[in-house]
C-alpha cells in the first residue's frame, strides 16, 4: 500500500480535500487532531511539554491550547521543541494505523511537511495550492484573527514554491478549478501507482 502525504498552507484547504479523498473510502490520517490528542493523552509527551513550558500549560490536566498557540506562533524555537516533541509520536502513531489499513493507498494529513523532511516518509506527495491573499482571507474568516496574526502563523510555514517543489500532483484550491474533479484524478493515478 502507497503512503501519501497531503499537506498545504494554513487556510488552502487540505481538511476540505482530505474530506474528498474520504468519501471516495481512502483512509485518512488526520495528524493535526492526532498531534492534539496526544499532547492531551500521552503521559511522555506531557511530561516533556511540562517541563519544557511549565506545568502551567496544562490547567487541571487540560492543555491550554491557546496559550501553547500564543507561544509557538510567535516564538520558531519554542515550534522547533514543541515539534521535536510531538512529531514522533505522531509518525509513531500513524505508521501503527497504517499497517491496519486496506486499500491501495492511505493517506496522512498534515500542515508540516515540508518544513521538517517529513514528506520524504511517503510515497506521494499532494499538495494543496492556494494564493497567499485567499488563505489570509480565509483564515481570518474562519479563527477571528488578524491579518498580523495569521501572517505570523504563516511565518512558521513553508512557502507555496517549497510545497509545490515536493508535490508529486497539486490540488489547487483557489475557486477557479474545482476540487472534486481534481481530487477524482489524482485518486485514478495513486490507484494505478505501482
Amino acid at each position: 500500500m502507497l503512503k501519501v502525504g497531503l499537506t498545504g498552507g494554513i487556510g488552502s484547504g487540505k481538511t476540505v480535500v482530505a474530506g474528498v479523498f474520504g468519501v471516495l473510502g481512502v483512509p485518512v490520517f488526520q495528524a493535526d487532531a492526532e498531534a492534539r490528542a496526544i499532547m492531551q493523552s500521552d503521559e511522555a509527551v506531557k511530561a516533556a511539554l511540562e517541563a519544557r513550558f511549565g506545568a502551567s500549560i496544562y490547567s487541571g490536566g487540560i492543555l491550554d491550547r491557546k496559550a501553547m498557540a500564543a507561544i509557538i506562533f510567535r516564538d520558531a524555537e519554542a515550534l522547533r521543541l514543541v515539534n521535536g516533541i510531538v512529531h514522533p509520536a505522531v509518525r509513531a502513531a500513524f505508521d501503527r494505523w497504517a499497517l491496519a489499513q486496506s486499500g491501495p493507498y492511505a493517506i496522512m494529513e498534515a500542515a508540516l511537511m515540508a518544513e521538517n523532511g517529513g514528506w520524504r516518509r511517503f510515497d506521494q506527495v499532494v499538495v494543496v495550492a492556494c494564493s497567499e491573499a485567499e488563505r489570509i482571507r480565509r483564515v481570518m474568516a474562519r479563527d477571528g484573527v488578524t491579518e498580523e496574526e495569521v501572517r505570523a502563523r504563516m511565518s512558521n510555514q513553508a512557502s507555496e514554491a517549497e510545497r509545490l517543489a515536493i508535490a508529486h500532483h497539486v490540488v489547487r484550491n483557489e475557486g477557479a478549478e474545482l476540487v472534486i474533479p481534481q481530487v477524482l484524478a489524482i485518486h485514478e493515478k495513486l490507484k494505478a501507482a505501482p
